[in-house]
């Protein structure tokens, strides 16, 4: 044991840690927030406003929320609009939906949401290594003790975007509190280290009860993992409803998603659950799994933001640490618990580990006296026993001012382990949470690798030796029925300790009568080395072959004599959505062939309703009525849709003939200019729909493996006019399947010899987002809490400009900047109505008046509110009431 002051770097990081940050004489702090939710688009923080709104009005917890990008992406179901027009109406459903818990301060980073995608990585090229800096710097300005996020893993259908918004949020746990990380924030902008005080993630895997007891019937698939509750079904006192009810009207909010026909949630309480939240890590004590204590809304605060009773003061800090997350059977790692107090003393206290059964635990608890602002820690020699899995050390602070609660996981693992190779998504996140330092939050995605009916694929095993000793052993696979290897053993040896390497075997679907597994589930299998076992799986997915036709079929919406003499397909499997109330209601099946160098395909849909009927001109997001969708992978083996090809063909338009377009994948837009030489013919009868296509395999984006071609056949099915689907069914089915390229089934083109000389063709990603100077929503937020724009830097004093008085003349404003160097000014006429002009202009140093011409006449409280751009790039926001009329 040993105590000790902190020494004087301590001091001063621990003071720049907790201290707010300066203020302008004379003027407000800064916003000063308690929590802060990271999310990639308005409406991510949708399912949390349950809790949110219960936070605030029954502690005064002040939360905000950053949206990495407003939505461009999405469809529109409110109007024509798209990009950065439809960037601000998502801003501003945003703004509404959770202003309806009490939230106020929404920041938009700019980044562009270019399309669906279920890649963390390419959400990461796409966006940038400066959105880390961003969120860094926001969560220096605002100071949240709680951090709230999205699932970092790439569990199948998780956007991409929702995993790399949780990351950066986890990420910047760390690096915002790390004086080393974006130190130019610290030197350039004064700004100071800041160290939330408990991080988690939105949802949890596990099970539940409804009612007031979900949060203390929830059981954690991981048993180790800390899971907070907060049941829905409270009543607002204010509201004069449950906050179920308060969450679901915030969401109807988000009309331009097709949000608001969501249903009526139940009225009885009982039927009403809980929003659970993963704990990810923590600086402060927090209470107890399996406490009522762990069970109350106040769970995540408490230790934060709310003192429960009888434990330690806020602002104390207890951390433990192990020294390793693999521990062995039988061999001792060390655990050490820190106590920091805060501006007030401790006095005596210990320090007490408690651990599964069985395990040994050598070393004293006694920290001593510790004094206000002093730190006390102590080691602890662990020796683990039993069986393999994650398993929970905890830690019991005791102290003459209450007690605190903290714990770690660890992973029980045999000398050497084996795991099937993960896909490529669950190889980089793995990598990642190793790079961050999260091990807790790693193997949250089952491992799975898919195999075609009836066809081979080469498995790896990955061997690990996490002993301190050289290894060697053999590996063994045990398959279900049906299923075959070319081998059942194979060895491994000279495994150097910490090292990986990957055995291979080839297995085979050796009774393609199998049921794919989207009808009868995965297949799993056992590897054994050494006696430890894993368990994962294999995905079936449907095959098939696709023969020449003697001739080009025509493109007409019906089948020819010849042109499709390969096996019918069936499109009839739900993968999202409301389940087809019959086969008349929607079902489906397709026919593919190929000649000379063109694909063709016709799909027949039974559907008792047709969906709204857009204009040719509004021919994209397909989702939004009945459409057709083909997605194809030339080699097969595309890691994210952005290599891949996928056209969606709308069999009726609001002019009446079939319009085609490709959407999130290797080149977006309409059809005619995204795929030069695609030919689509649909025919519209009584309950059903034909739509045939003539898909040049010139504009696939690679050559195509005749072996190995990807597939799959789509069906978006709406039987409303409101703009929104309800229904998706299709060939290989998974939710989010239409993102990710290994779940599509596999197509055979037999004899089909691609040409030696076709290129690969780099991606067309759409890069145009909404900037916060453009939006008056924004800028207005900007002068209230006194930040800059985007989570960008602020403007120099030396470069800044600002508006200092308007006045309405003639049916125009009269607008004085005063600049202190160059720079570009956005202007907004603003009243109770929204914006009533607005301009862009470029401004010299020095006093400038321009003219904001008005597009109404003013109503009441009318302002100009100006963004700046300096020639640098920082921003700054001003306001001033208009004047005169």
């Amino acid at each position: 044991m040993r105590t000790r002051p902190i020494l004087l770097a301590a001091a001063v990081a621990l003071a720049l840690i907790q201290a707010p940050a300066p203020a302008v004489a004379g003027e407000p702090a800064p916003v000063d927030l308690d929590a802060l939710f990271v999310g990639a688009h308005p409406d991510d923080e949708a399912f949390t406003l349950s809790t949110l709104g219960q936070w605030n009005e029954d502690h005064d917890v002040r939360t905000g929320v950053v949206t990495v990008t407003r939505g461009e992406g999405g469809g529109n179901a409110v109007g024509p609009e798209e990009g950065p027009a439809l960037g601000l109406i998502r801003e501003a459903e945003e703004r509404a939906a959770v202003g309806k818990a009490g939230v106020t301060e929404v920041f938009n980073l700019d980044d562009v949401d270019f399309y669906y995608t279920v890649s963390a990585p390419l959400t990461d090229q796409v966006w940038g290594g400066d959105t880390l800096a961003k969120v860094v710097r926001l969560v220096r300005q605002t100071r949240p003790e709680v951090l709230l996020t999205m699932d970092p893993a790439p569990t199948p259908g998780n956007h991409g975007n929702h995993q790399q918004a949780a990351r950066l949020a986890v990420e910047a746990f760390y690096a915002a509190a790390d004086p080393k990380a974006f130190p130019e924030q610290i030197t350039r902008e004064g700004l100071r280290p800041f160290a939330p005080a408990r991080l988690l993630t939105g949802g949890a895997r596990g099970t539940s009860q409804t009612g007031q007891e979900c949060a203390s019937t929830f059981r954690p698939a991981n048993p180790a993992q800390n899971v907070f509750g907060v049941w829905s079904g409270r009543a607002s006192p204010s509201r004069g409803t449950t906050w179920a009810a308060v969450e679901r009207d915030a969401q109807r909010v988000y009309a331009s998603q097709g949000w608001a026909g969501f249903p009526d949630l139940p009225t009885d309480p009982a039927r009403l659950g809980c929003d659970f939240f993963t704990q990810v890590d923590a600086r402060v004590p927090f209470p107890e799994p399996g406490t009522a204590a762990a069970a109350a809304p106040t769970a995540i605060l408490d230790g934060a933001l709310t003192r429960a009773a009888g434990t330690v003061p806020l602002g104390t800090r207890f951390g433990l640490r192990t020294r390793t997350f693999d521990v062995l059977p039988g061999t001792p790692f060390t655990v050490e618990a820190e106590v920091t107090a805060p501006r007030e003393a401790l006095g005596r206290s210990a320090v007490a580990l408690r651990v599964p059964a069985g395990w040994r635990v050598s070393g004293s608890g006694e920290l001593g006296r510790i004094g206000a602002g002093r730190t006390g820690s102590v080691e602890f020699q662990v020796t683990p026993q039993g069986a393999n899995g994650r398993a929970r050390v905890a830690a019991v602070l005791t102290t003459e001012r209450g007690r605190g609660y903290t714990d770690r996981q660890v992973e029980v693992s045999p000398p050497v382990r084996a795991a099937q190779q993960p896909l490529p998504q669950v190889a980089q996140y793995e990598r990642w949470t190793t790079e961050v330092g999260v091990p807790q939050v790693r193997g949250l995605v089952p491992p799975v690798l898919t195999l075609p009916s009836g066809g081979s694929r080469q498995v790896g095993v990955v061997v690990t030796n996490v002993s301190d000793a050289v290894r060697s052993g053999t590996v063994r696979l045990d398959l279900p029925a049906g299923f075959t290897a070319d081998r059942a053993e194979a060895p491994y040896s000279g495994l150097a300790a910490g090292a990986s390497a990957t055995v291979p075997f080839t297995v085979t679907n050796s009774d393609p009568s199998l049921k794919t597994s989207n009808e009868g589930g995965d297949y799993a299998y056992t590897i054994t080395v050494d006696g430890a076992t894993s368990k994962p799986a294999l995905e079936l997915v449907p095959a098939t072959s696709v023969p020449e036709a003697s001739s080009a079929p025509a493109v007409d919406g019906a089948e020819g004599d010849g042109e499709y003499a390969g096996p019918a397909l069936d499109v009839s499997r739900l993968w999202e959505g409301t389940a087809c109330s019959s086969a008349a209601d929607c079902s489906g099946t397709a026919k593919v062939s190929w000649h000379d160098d063109t694909l063709y395909l016709l799909v027949q849909v039974k559907d008792d309703v047709l969906g709204t009927r857009l204009a040719a001109s509004d021919c994209k997001r397909h989702w939004r009525t009945d459409a057709v969708e083909v997605a194809l992978d030339p080699r097969g083996t595309s890691e994210n849709t952005s290599t891949t090809f996928k056209a969606a063909v709308l069999p009726v338009t609001a002019e009446g003939p079939a319009c085609f377009l490709r959407d999130a994948d290797n080149r977006q837009g309409p059809g005619e200019t995204a795929a030069p030489g695609m030919k689509v013919a649909s025919v519209v009868s009584a309950g059903a729909y034909a739509v045939e296509m003539a898909i040049p395999m010139a504009v696939l984006p690679d050559d195509v493996d005749p072996a190995h071609l990807g597939l799959n056949i789509l069906v978006y099915d709406s039987d409303t006019q409101d703009k929104t689907g309800q229904t998706r069914i299709g060939w290989s089915t998974w939710g989010g399947v239409q993102g990710d390229p290994y779940r599509w089934g596999v197509a055979a083109l037999a004899g089909f010899e691609p040409p030696a000389d076709r290129p690969a063709t780099p991606p067309v990603i759409p890069d145009v987002a909404l900037s916060s100077l453009d939006s008056p929503q924004s800028l207005e937020q900007a002068v209230r809490v006194r930040l800059p724009l985007a989570g960008g830097p602020a403007a120099r004093e030396s470069e800044s400009g600002r508006v200092v008085a308007a006045t309405v003349r003639q049916g125009a404003v009269r607008v004085t900047l005063r600049a202190a160097a160059g720079g570009k000014a956005h202007l907004f006429v603003r009243d109770a109505q929204g914006t009533a002009g607005g301009r862009v202009v470029t401004v010299p140093r020095g006093t400038t008046t321009v003219t904001v011409p008005l597009t109404r006449a003013l109503a009441g409280q009318p302002a100009v509110v100006a963004g700046w751009q300096a020639a640098s790039g920082g921003t700054t926001a001003s306001r001033v009431p208009v004047s005169g009329g």
